[in-house]
């Protein structure tokens, strides 16, 4: 199970030991990208660089993150200094290695989609207004990835529905790895 990044991880973990995994959760996570969602997504951000949307470094560009992830918008004003103790917490530590693991997501360097479809049971949740990876991306991965997948497309979320509606998310994953979902 993986969200955003965590996708990434949890696609590529079925697809290299698939005797290990029977389900896959992927949430939020543009394995299908391709080079030109990078672009596009670079515009919605309104930045030059994918760190400086998804690894901010400033009070104004973890504003800006906070606007791209969430559906509900971010409280006009919030003091700099609170933002600031944000980024300490949640982007200073290990800040080379969180580079490097973004540097390194090799999909969506491609013209095309190419990924191997997987063998498991797999479910794809999405928030309805994800403006990190467009609906329409979980959907078009719902048709490649493989042949039993189910989606749930969660109202009134964006990047991280986990977060702004955990009830749901939790009881769309229980039912799922549970066994009582239907395709």
């Amino acid at each position: 199970m993986g969200t955003s990044y965590g996708g990434f991880v949890a696609y590529h973990m079925a697809r290299l030991w698939p005797e290990r995994v029977d389900k896959v959760v992927i949430a939020s996570s543009g394995v299908n990208m391709t080079r030109q969602d990078n672009v596009e997504l670079l515009k919605r951000g309104k930045v030059e660089k994918i760190d400086d949307l998804l690894l901010p470094s400033s009070p104004d560009q973890l504003r800006n993150c906070i606007r791209m992830c969430t559906y509900r918008r971010f409280p006009i004003y919030v003091p700099d200094f609170v933002l600031n103790d944000f980024l300490s917490s949640l982007f200073e530590e290990n800040r080379k290695e969180k580079l490097e693991l973004l540097e390194g997501v090799t999909l969506g360097r491609e013209d095309v989609i190419s990924i191997s479809r997987l063998q498991q049971e797999v479910l794809i949740v999405w928030g309805e207004h994800d403006q990190i990876f467009p609906l329409q991306r979980g959907y078009e991965l719902k048709e490649v990835i493989g042949d039993n997948v189910r989606m749930e497309v969660m109202p009134k979320t964006s990047h991280i529905p986990q977060v702004e509606n955990p009830n749901l998310y939790n009881n769309i994953v229980m039912k799922f790895l549970s066994g009582n979902s239907s395709s």
